[in-house]
């Protein structure tokens, strides 16, 4: 049998659309051409990934509000109230944990934290409940203040680490940095970002010691299917509170 991960599909929002990303170049962006569906709309583009296979998380990034030019916000609560049975984790581009913990209350999904966009490092206790770090990357420069990885103590349950200039690029997925991240806090869930080609990634990933995997264009291109998929699914982790006490690795249902 497979080692287990769990799979979380990507939907990049950007003027109304779902996206597909490569190499973190948003200027150059365009609008998602997929198998799966036939339009880049951001409830169609869900309805064609839940066909493929059932899955129960689901990771959003709403370019827009990264790059500090509106945002996303009714969309998200949209699909929400469409897929109650889903969880989702949403970059919303949070300077600061309150502005995090404000998209949580108004109901618009877990929140992601990226180094890219936050100011600072929030101190344990001032982590947005269930609130997930992005550490983000853009080939060997890390995106965000040095403290993110100076004091990785401070690192809530789940940790993406984002590899910007591999998505969407089919160059495989940055093995060497998710083996260092973990050495820093090995407490934590560990969710790979970036270069996923097929099955033999999601074997990699997983020796590698990955609870998880952000999954878009080996998706939308038919290189992972729903047999595949099946052999790699993981029970959903149940969500872990954020803060001082959250690097303790939620259990699985």
């Amino acid at each position: 049998m497979s080692a287990r991960l769990d799979l979380v599909p990507v939907l990049d929002l950007m003027d109304g659309q779902v996206v597909r990303a490569r190499a973190g170049k948003r200027d150059d962006y365009r609008p998602l051409q997929s198998t799966l569906c036939d339009s880049s709309r951001p409830a169609a583009v869900l309805h064609g990934l839940l066909a493929l296979y059932p899955f129960r998380r689901i990771y959003i990034a709403d370019l827009d509000a990264i790059l500090k030019r509106g945002h996303h916000g009714k969309v998200v609560e949209a699909l929400q109230r469409s897929h109650p049975e889903l969880e989702f984790w949403v970059d919303g581009g949070f300077s600061s944990a309150a502005a995090a913990q404000a998209s949580q209350a108004a109901g618009r999904g877990r929140p992601v934290l990226g180094s890219e966009s936050l100011t600072a490092l929030p101190e344990g206790g001032a982590w947005p409940a269930q609130g997930v770090l992005s550490l983000d990357f853009r080939g060997d420069d890390f995106l965000g203040s040095d403290t993110f990885l100076q004091y990785p103590e401070r690192w809530p349950a789940q940790v993406i680490v984002m590899t910007l200039a591999r998505v969407g690029m089919e160059a495989g997925p940055d093995l060497a940095r998710l083996v260092q991240l973990r050495q820093l806090n090995p407490a934590c869930r560990f969710y790979a970002a970036g270069g996923v080609r097929h099955a033999g990634d999601l074997s990699a990933l997983a020796g590698a010691g990955a609870a998880g995997v952000l999954l878009a264009s080996a998706l939308h291109d038919g290189r992972l299917s729903r047999t595949e998929l099946a052999g790699f699914h993981t029970a959903h982790p149940t969500s872990a509170a954020g803060g001082a006490k959250a690097n303790v690795p939620a259990p699985d249902r």
